[in-house]
């Protein structure tokens, strides 16, 4: 199963994100259950997460 995960696991409190995988708790603790549908949307919508000018995570 693919997952962002990059064992970088610190959550922001003031977004509520993962500071490696850019995923919400609930994302996080629910990835094994969500569809692959699911999981895709949630992977394609990572690079909108990432604060203007961060480096969070590995996406480019």
């Amino acid at each position: 199963m693919k997952s962002p995960c990059i064992k970088t696991c610190q959550i922001d409190r003031q977004t509520g994100l993962c500071l490696g995988c850019l995923r919400t708790l609930d994302e996080i603790s629910s990835w094994a259950s969500y569809s692959d549908g699911q999981r895709a949307d949630i992977l394609a919508d990572l690079g909108n997460r990432r604060p203007a000018g961060g480096t969070s995570g590995s996406r480019a």
